[in-house]
């Protein structure tokens, strides 16, 4: 009976010790994170909530895999051409985050670094060229006017031009912060499609303008009409 005591003992110390051992080495990944575990296999592990990492057999490392940021901005003589050739200064924010699945984490991992997948300097490097290719490809297919006024279908469009291919990443959305017609005082009147964009400015608003006078005109003879019947009635 003794015998049997001291062995149930003895079992409840090792399995408090065993289950004390897997809290302490068991370790959580916050949300946003990936942490990746290489142990004695060829490939590593990749978790999104938490595993055992035991020191000297395993290697942990974090990878931020929350969402960032990449403005592109272009205004003045670096203004977006539209089809017109009418300059616009233009603002976008990209919202760019590492796909949460295994494979594109070790692509970004062994491509970049766990260290510098998420960082602003590193995304800036990777996808503003392609990001600002993207807005002068979809920005030349409209007219300014269109662009302006169609902004959803412009954002749409320019994620469709990016694609799905960013090496591990993906681009979640994409928001138009600002839009206007880039000034004429801004612009290069040397430069051919500066000079063709401030003809067209020139021919828009001048139409505006004739428009304008003309509906003011037939605004002031409606009003006189109204006065002229007004008097007749009241003699």
């Amino acid at each position: 009976m003794t015998t049997l005591i001291v062995a149930i003992v003895v079992g409840a110390v090792f399995l408090l010790g065993f289950l004390a051992m897997l809290a302490q080495f068991y370790q959580k990944v916050d949300q946003g994170y990936a942490m990746i575990v290489n142990t004695m296999r060829a490939e590593p592990d990749v978790t999104f909530t938490g595993r055992l990492v035991i020191p000297i057999l395993h290697r942990r490392e974090v990878m931020d895999i929350s969402m960032k940021t990449i403005e592109i901005e272009r205004a003045g003589k670096e203004g977006l051409i539209c089809r017109d050739n009418i300059r616009a200064d233009i603002k976008v924010k990209f919202f760019v985050r590492v796909n949460k699945t295994r494979e594109d984490v070790l692509t970004v991992a062994q491509s970049i670094g766990c260290e510098r997948a998420s960082n602003q300097e590193t995304l800036e490097d990777l996808f503003s060229a392609k990001f600002s290719e993207a807005l002068k490809t979809v920005g030349k297919s409209l007219d300014f006017v269109d662009l302006y006024q169609a902004r959803d279908r412009f954002r749409d469009d320019i994620i469709r031009q990016i694609g799905d291919d960013l090496s591990g990443y993906v681009l979640e959305d994409a928001a138009i912060d600002y839009l206007e017609q880039t000034p004429l005082e801004k612009l290069d009147p040397s430069n051919i499609l500066d000079a063709q964009g401030i003809k067209k400015i020139t021919e828009l608003t001048a139409e505006e303008a004739v428009r304008t006078n003309e509906l003011r005109r037939n605004q002031e003879l409606r009003t006189k009409k109204k006065d002229v019947e007004t008097l007749e009635a009241m003699l």
